[in-house]
């Protein structure tokens, strides 16, 4: 069974940092393309930051430029989403996701002006 489980979401001010943690288990980690979305309420989810494991390439929205990096660990099976420079515009559930149609549960980001 694949899964995928989110953490490191939470409360932060603008112009903090979090870093998002996807554990991914139940399939080969370097086959997939893995990345992140979000859904602010009221808005259509998109994509903000996706990584190729097999290699390395990566591919986000402008919005993100300088402030989000994706990174991944083959050994954990694990994705990163480090972003700093937070916005309120930032606030979204973000999801966790790999080709194939696989989405996590996802996580709270909530950035306070």
């Amino acid at each position: 069974e694949v899964q995928l489980v989110e953490s490191g979401g939470g409360l932060v001010q603008a112009g903090g940092s979090l870093r998002l943690s996807c554990a991914a288990s139940g399939f080969t980690f370097d086959d997939y393309a893995i990345g992140w979305f979000r859904q602010a309420p009221g808005k259509e989810r998109e994509g903000v930051y996706c990584i190729s494991p097999t290699d390395g390439s990566t591919d986000y929205i402008d919005s993100v430029k300088g402030r989000f990096t994706i990174s991944s660990d083959s050994a954990k099976n694990t994705v990163y989403l480090q972003m700093n420079g937070l916005k309120s515009e930032d606030t979204a559930v973000y999801y966790c996701y790999a080709a194939g149609n696989y989405w996590g549960q996802g996580t709270q980001v909530t950035v306070s002006s």
